[in-house]
Protein backbone atom coordinates (compact mmCIF):
# COMPACT_ATOMS: atom_id res chain seq x y z
CA UNK A 1 0.00 0.00 0.00
CA UNK A 2 1.18 3.48 -1.04
CA UNK A 3 -0.38 4.99 1.88
CA UNK A 4 2.06 3.06 4.62
CA UNK A 5 5.33 4.16 2.76
CA UNK A 6 6.98 7.59 3.58
CA UNK A 7 7.54 9.14 0.46
CA UNK A 8 10.64 9.52 -0.13
CA UNK A 9 13.13 12.92 -0.68
CA UNK A 10 12.70 15.69 -3.31
CA UNK A 11 15.73 17.41 -3.95
CA UNK A 12 15.38 21.11 -5.33
CA UNK A 13 17.51 23.60 -7.01
CA UNK A 14 18.06 25.89 -5.71
CA UNK A 15 18.40 24.10 -2.21
CA UNK A 16 17.50 26.47 0.60
CA UNK A 17 16.24 29.85 -0.42
CA UNK A 18 14.71 31.87 -3.23
CA UNK A 19 16.78 35.17 -4.09
CA UNK A 20 14.71 38.10 -6.07
CA UNK A 21 16.86 40.90 -7.01
CA UNK A 22 15.58 44.46 -7.11
CA UNK A 23 14.52 46.58 -8.95
CA UNK A 24 10.74 45.25 -8.19
CA UNK A 25 8.99 47.70 -10.61
CA UNK A 26 8.93 44.73 -12.95
CA UNK A 27 7.67 41.14 -12.95
CA UNK A 28 10.60 38.58 -12.22
CA UNK A 29 10.66 35.04 -12.57
CA UNK A 30 12.80 32.07 -11.17
CA UNK A 31 12.56 28.73 -12.55
CA UNK A 32 13.59 26.16 -9.86
CA UNK A 33 14.10 22.24 -10.81
CA UNK A 34 12.40 19.52 -8.45
CA UNK A 35 13.55 16.03 -8.94
CA UNK A 36 11.61 12.91 -7.58
CA UNK A 37 15.14 11.26 -5.33
CA UNK A 38 12.52 8.60 -4.22
CA UNK A 39 12.04 5.35 -5.58
CA UNK A 40 8.19 5.81 -6.20
CA UNK A 41 5.97 8.15 -8.35
CA UNK A 42 4.79 10.97 -6.38
CA UNK A 43 2.39 14.16 -6.55
CA UNK A 44 3.47 17.48 -5.64
CA UNK A 45 1.93 20.90 -4.65
CA UNK A 46 3.14 24.07 -4.21
CA UNK A 47 1.60 26.59 -1.10
CA UNK A 48 2.70 30.51 -0.94
CA UNK A 49 2.45 32.49 1.69
CA UNK A 50 1.82 35.48 -0.31
CA UNK A 51 -0.83 34.53 -3.53
CA UNK A 52 -0.71 38.61 -4.45
CA UNK A 53 3.11 38.80 -4.89
CA UNK A 54 4.11 34.87 -5.93
CA UNK A 55 2.79 32.95 -8.40
CA UNK A 56 4.13 29.11 -9.33
CA UNK A 57 3.41 27.50 -12.93
CA UNK A 58 2.45 24.67 -12.96
CA UNK A 59 1.30 24.29 -9.28
CA UNK A 60 1.51 21.12 -9.42
CA UNK A 61 2.04 17.51 -10.68
CA UNK A 62 3.23 14.11 -10.92
CA UNK A 63 6.79 12.95 -10.85
CA UNK A 64 7.96 9.30 -11.31
CA UNK A 65 11.58 8.11 -9.87
CA UNK A 66 14.68 9.91 -10.80
CA UNK A 67 12.15 12.41 -12.73
CA UNK A 68 12.55 15.92 -12.61
CA UNK A 69 10.69 19.35 -13.67
CA UNK A 70 11.08 22.88 -13.77
CA UNK A 71 9.03 25.32 -12.34
CA UNK A 72 8.46 28.87 -12.49
CA UNK A 73 8.35 30.90 -9.57
CA UNK A 74 7.24 34.68 -10.54
CA UNK A 75 7.32 37.86 -7.96
CA UNK A 76 5.09 40.18 -9.50
CA UNK A 77 5.94 44.20 -9.09
CA UNK A 78 5.23 45.92 -5.99
CA UNK A 79 6.56 48.82 -3.52
CA UNK A 80 9.69 47.01 -1.60
CA UNK A 81 9.81 48.69 1.96
CA UNK A 82 6.38 49.12 2.38
CA UNK A 83 5.15 45.89 2.28
CA UNK A 84 5.85 43.13 4.62
CA UNK A 85 8.25 40.20 3.20
CA UNK A 86 9.76 38.92 5.89
CA UNK A 87 7.38 35.91 5.94
CA UNK A 88 7.22 35.42 1.97
CA UNK A 89 7.83 31.69 0.93
CA UNK A 90 7.56 28.72 -1.22
CA UNK A 91 6.06 25.10 0.32
CA UNK A 92 6.28 22.22 -1.87
CA UNK A 93 4.17 19.44 -0.68
CA UNK A 94 4.52 15.69 -1.53
CA UNK A 95 3.07 12.42 -1.30
CA UNK A 96 3.09 8.94 -3.15
CA UNK A 97 0.62 8.01 -5.61
CA UNK A 98 -2.02 5.39 -5.12
CA UNK A 99 -0.93 2.26 -7.01
CA UNK A 100 -1.62 1.71 -10.16
CA UNK A 101 -3.06 5.87 -10.19
CA UNK A 102 -2.92 7.62 -13.56
CA UNK A 103 0.06 9.72 -14.31
CA UNK A 104 -2.70 13.11 -13.68
CA UNK A 105 -2.45 15.05 -10.35
CA UNK A 106 -5.29 14.81 -7.94
CA UNK A 107 -5.76 16.87 -5.05
CA UNK A 108 -7.64 13.99 -3.03
CA UNK A 109 -3.94 12.54 -2.81
CA UNK A 110 -3.17 14.91 0.04
CA UNK A 111 -6.22 14.57 2.05
CA UNK A 112 -6.48 10.77 3.01
CA UNK A 113 -4.33 9.21 5.38
CA UNK A 114 -1.47 8.63 3.61
CA UNK A 115 2.11 10.91 4.56
CA UNK A 116 2.44 14.20 3.15
CA UNK A 117 6.00 15.77 3.03
CA UNK A 118 6.87 19.37 3.08
CA UNK A 119 9.94 21.55 2.09
CA UNK A 120 10.05 24.90 2.84
CA UNK A 121 12.04 27.70 0.44
CA UNK A 122 11.83 31.16 2.14
CA UNK A 123 12.23 34.01 -0.36
CA UNK A 124 14.56 36.49 0.02
CA UNK A 125 14.44 40.50 -1.59
CA UNK A 126 17.62 41.52 -2.46
CA UNK A 127 17.50 45.43 -2.43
Amino acid sequence: MAESVPPGDINTQPGTKIVFNAPYDDKHTYHIKITNAGGRRIGWAIKTTNMKRLGVDPPCGVLDPKENTLMAVSCDSFAYGQEDTNNDRITIEWTNTPDGSAKQFRREWFQGDGMVRRKNLPIEYNP
